[in-house]
């Protein structure tokens, strides 16, 4: 194998084992090992909106289609958001995270969206360290101005307020399967839910306020609350009246209503928002304007209801902050949360940290590898580099040897009857075979062991022919000068077979010695891994798992080491062999061609014959070839 050749080959194992992805200069952690960039789009192409919104809570909706889950955590506590900079985490929590089904809502906290400006962040995933804590934080999701929300996820319990404030409901309400966003409260005639009073949810005289939540009809005409606050003398509703929404402040008997123009069509979920400020009360539908109206908010301690007289109906993802939000801010809440959210998020596709073996479950086998395993793993990547070099090497050589085989016999024919010329012609012509083997033939002539062994008989033939002519005056050979070319043959025939099967037994020590070392590395960190868990006192699948899984990656090392070698030793065996079988052909055949030209002189043909190896009774030569007998 040629330096090139070699160079190239250690060039592809580097490159495949330690190229670092293109990526990973601005790569945020490299304990994760995938992300993808998720890119917001406020243009006319997109959702627009009007002015720019801060610390909003965006909606990612995770499916098979656009993530890969089975890259990370089954709960998905491996997610993490990091901002455009590439070092700010934004926070983040998981409202549903099923990797069977292969769907996940979760809320991130985007620092702030500007009209016709994309804003872009980033979703890490595919960290498996056991270790490693799960990254919510939904306190931290909204903002300072968010009094309460309620995602509805608690199924046979108190719905319960995601923003650290504290205000819970009361009572469990009846669970809606199957909600817009993951699991909803469903509100009848006799089930309402009471949420007390706090700090944090009281109003001021004509102070501000927003209500924002999905609401969805479920039977017509529909009326009734569906959030309420009543104290002594003044209530604030939301509600429907004959399926159309509208938001009611009442003080004393004074009572002011601000109504949509249209019902609510049954058995559809729309986002529903009420804002409040000293300038009176707008009702939104579906993040649009649908009325507005004159009506301050009261003061207020007392606490909130969610459903009541007589509503029939569902409620998903209710907000209520201390605030007016702005019209952009309400429509990025519908458009964000809502069917057409893939307008507003672009999901990019998956890119990859680390070498080519560091992401999904193999970076969790190889981020899980012991010391031991590391050891094992190394000796088997030599042992792989060692037996390529060899079988790529071994296969150049030997189509080297085939090419030149072939060319030096075709001019062999032309002159195997003559070999009486060539034996007394000068070296130079005998070599080049009368002068048929030019300067550009011998480049690939020169790689044939036969032409070698041509070389060899050729210079004992001159050797024998000129010291029996000296002894006897004849053009013959005598039986022992014949014995003695043909074990100069032999002997270069075993030198020959030496070079063809150079190196071969480097695959057999992969083929043999390879399962071995993975298996011994397998067992060590099986041993270790157990030793662990003996240690902790309890077993933790979760825990034992990736340690077990990596231990195995040594045996599968090994067999990838074994079964290539395997299939690589048998091919260059046969055309090992193929080469000896042709040298032997050629021995046979020159000392035959040898016997009919130097048999005797005036064209007595009375040299002795060959006897073959069954028939001889007599003395053998050194490499066991028979002796010619008299």
């Amino acid at each position: 194998m040629n330096r090139f050749s070699m160079r190239l080959l250690w060039l592809g194992l580097l490159t495949a084992l330690a190229a670092p992805a293109a990526q990973a200069g601005n790569w945020w952690n490299s304990e994760w090992t995938a992300r993808k960039k998720i890119t917001t789009d406020t243009t006319a192409a997109g959702v627009p909106i009007p002015e720019t919104i801060s610390a909003a809570p965006v909606l990612v909706r995770l499916h098979a289609g656009n993530f890969q889950f089975e890259g990370a955590r089954e709960d998905g506590s491996d997610l993490r958001f990091v901002a455009e900079d590439h070092a700010t985490v934004l926070p983040h929590h998981v409202e549903k995270y099923d990797a069977l089904m292969g769907e996940a809502f979760v809320w991130v906290k985007v620092s702030e969206l500007t009209p016709k400006a994309p804003v872009s962040f980033w979703l890490y995933h595919g960290n498996r360290n056991p270790q490693m804590p799960r990254g919510d934080d939904a306190k931290g999701t909204y903002d300072a101005d968010t009094a309460a929300v309620y995602h509805f996820s608690e199924i046979g319990s108190a719905p319960q307020d995601m923003t650290g404030n504290g205000n819970h409901g009361q009572n469990a309400g009846l669970p809606a399967g199957g909600a817009y966003i993951g699991t909803g409260l469903r509100l009848d005639n006799n089930t309402a839910v009471a949420i007390p009073p706090s700090p944090s949810l009281q109003w001021t005289e004509g102070g501000p306020a927003t209500i924002a939540a999905w609401v969805k009809l479920t039977v017509a005409p529909s009326t009734g609350w569906i959030v309420s606050r009543v104290d002594a003398t003044n209530s604030v509703v939301v509600g429907a009246d004959n399926g159309v929404p509208y938001v009611e402040i009442a003080r004393g008997s004074s009572i002011q209503r601000v109504a949509a123009s249209a019902a609510l069509p049954v058995g559809a979920w729309r986002h529903l928002a009420v804002v409040a400020g000293p300038a009176g009360m707008t009702l939104f539908v579906d993040g649009e304007e649908a009325g507005r109206g004159a009506g301050a908010l009261p003061a207020m301690s007392a606490g909130l209801q969610l459903g009541g007289e007589g509503f029939q109906g569902e409620l998903d993802e209710l907000q209520i902050a201390r605030v007016a939000r702005p019209p952009g801010y309400i429509r990025l809440l519908a458009v964000s949360q809502g069917e057409k959210g893939s307008k507003l998020l672009a999901l990019g596709p998956d890119e990859q940290t680390g070498s080519w073996f560091s992401a999904g479950y193999l970076g969790i086998i190889v981020k899980s590898l012991t010391v031991d395993g590391w050891i094992a793993i190394v000796i088997l990547m030599i042992m792989m580099a060692i037996s390529w070099w060899v079988m790529i090497g071994k296969a150049a050589y030997l189509q080297g040897v085939t090419k030149g085989n072939d060319a030096f016999m075709k001019l062999w024919h032309h002159v195997a009857d003559d070999l009486k010329m060539l034996g007394n012609a000068d070296e130079e012509h005998a070599k080049t075979l009368g002068g048929r083997i030019d300067a550009k033939s011998f480049k690939v002539i020169r790689r044939s062991p036969i032409y070698r062994l041509y070389d060899i008989g050729l210079d004992e033939l001159r050797d024998r022919v000129k010291a029996d002519q000296r002894r006897r005056a004849t053009h013959t050979l005598s039986a022992q000068s014949v014995q003695a070319i043909r074990s100069m043959l032999d002997g270069g025939l075993v030198r020959e077979t030496q070079k063809l099967n150079a190196q071969m037994v480097l695959l057999t020590i992969a083929i043999s010695g390879g399962p071995f070392v993975g298996l011994l590395g397998t067992v060590a960190g099986v041993m270790i891994t157990f030793a662990g868990v003996a240690q902790e006192g309890e077993v933790n699948v979760p825990g034992i798992a990736p340690g077990i899984s990596a231990a195995l990656l040594a045996t599968v090392a090994g067999l990838a080491v074994a079964i290539p070698a395997l299939f690589g030793y048998n091919y260059l065996l046969t055309r090992v062999k193929n080469a000896q079988s042709d040298m032997h052909v050629f021995i046979d055949e020159f000392v035959t061609k040898l016997a009919e030209c130097y048999s005797g002189s005036n064209g007595e043909k009375h040299f002795p014959t060959i006897v073959p190896t069954e028939m001889l009774a007599a003395e053998e030569s050194p490499l066991g070839e028979p002796v010619a007998q008299e």
